[in-house]
């Protein structure tokens, strides 16, 4: 930073007369004006003393201005401020150079702000060294917001892992509960909506700290197996969250057309493809997804609607006040699913 000459002597607590003229009006308005915590340190005098700090400073750190002329600002310290960022000040002011700390500080009645320093060397127009200017932001608040999304991030995570797990173990059991009776067939059946679920949640729990997951990565994880070669499925939709249980829902949901469309629909012949779409309706107060086939064969409808994956589509979304249409057109199956985003449970 530059100013105008400045004289070689001054007055402690009167930085303006350093600048001469209009520019030393300029500086005290300025000064008085700003709502920045502001300091200036003289460099030529011993400890590099505060010879200014605004009114916003003194109301930062609860010091009068005759508490805070004349001190090096390391008063500010305490016995929780580290010694880090005290260390790159120090050695910005030996280079004259500028940096950009946060450290904790503490006011006048002993209690602890979080600090954003600015500091930096202002020079006049000889390039002579002649203050050292400091800008000073209470960011307490920011620094609590960030501990409180960090500690979320671990919670989820957190989350995450116990739920693999929890998969996991049920899915064992399962597979050790078919071979015992002798219905594996059955076990893999169960396993796979097991499976379903675990994908919807797996991609996208990591980040799920606010209590919902974003719908499209779920759809996209529960169906990629059913598309290994990428031309199976066609998919389109909002990138809005859902609460946990509506992507649990829509995670089975889509494993019972899946696994149909695989075994009497669009993917039981060659090339046949599925488009999928999802979108918010109703304000924003549901989900609505179709699930359009293509190419598939022609099939006993009848025989579909009474199956086992057909009646657990059916109650679920029962159990969620949802809706489900089923339409046998001469392209293939047609599917209209309205799934509840609030109070789905």
């Amino acid at each position: 930073m530059r100013f105008d000459d400045a004289p070689d002597r001054f007055k402690a607590g009167n930085a303006s007369d350093r600048f001469s003229g209009a520019s030393g009006v300029l500086f005290e308005q300025a000064m008085a004006q700003t709502r920045m915590a502001i300091s200036l340190c003289d460099p030529h005098a011993e400890d590099l003393p505060i010879v200014f700090a605004n009114r916003a400073f003194r109301q930062l750190t609860g010091y009068s201005e005759d508490e805070v002329l004349g001190r090096n600002c390391r008063f500010l310290q305490g016995p929780k401020t580290d010694p880090e960022p005290i260390s790159r000040i120090r050695k910005a002011i030996e280079n004259e150079d500028v940096v950009v700390v946060e450290l904790l500080n503490y006011r006048k009645n002993g209690t602890t702000f979080w600090n954003a320093l600015h500091l930096g060397p202002i020079y006049n127009d000889r390039g002579e060294l002649v203050y050292f200017f400091g800008s000073q932001w209470d960011v307490s608040d920011v620094r609590a917001a960030r501990a409180e999304e960090q500690h979320a991030k671990e919670m989820a995570r957190e989350l995450s892992h116990r739920m693999k797990n929890m998969f996991a173990v049920i899915s064992g059991i399962v597979n050790v509960t078919g071979r015992m009776r002798g219905i594996q067939s059955e076990a893999a059946e169960i396993n796979s909506r097991i499976q379903a679920l675990g994908r919807a949640y797996e991609t996208t729990l990591d980040n799920a700290s606010s209590g919902s997951i974003e719908i499209g990565e779920a759809i996209r994880a529960v169906l990629s197996p059913y598309d290994r070669d990428e031309e199976r499925l066609k998919f389109d939709g909002t990138s809005a969250s859902m609460p946990f249980t509506t992507i649990s829902i829509v995670g089975l949901i889509l494993h019972e057309l899946a696994a149909n469309a695989t075994k009497h629909g669009a993917w039981a012949s060659e090339g046949g493809r599925v488009l999928v779409n999802w979108s918010l309706v109703d304000d924003d107060s549901a989900l609505a997804i179709t699930w359009e086939e293509h190419g598939g064969p022609k099939v006993d409808s009848a025989a579909i609607e009474k199956g086992t994956g057909t009646t657990i589509v059916d109650r679920l979304l029962s159990g969620g006040r949802g809706s489900i249409t089923r339409e046998w057109r001469d392209t293939g199956l047609f599917v209209t699913v309205k799934v509840p985003t609030r109070n789905a449970a």
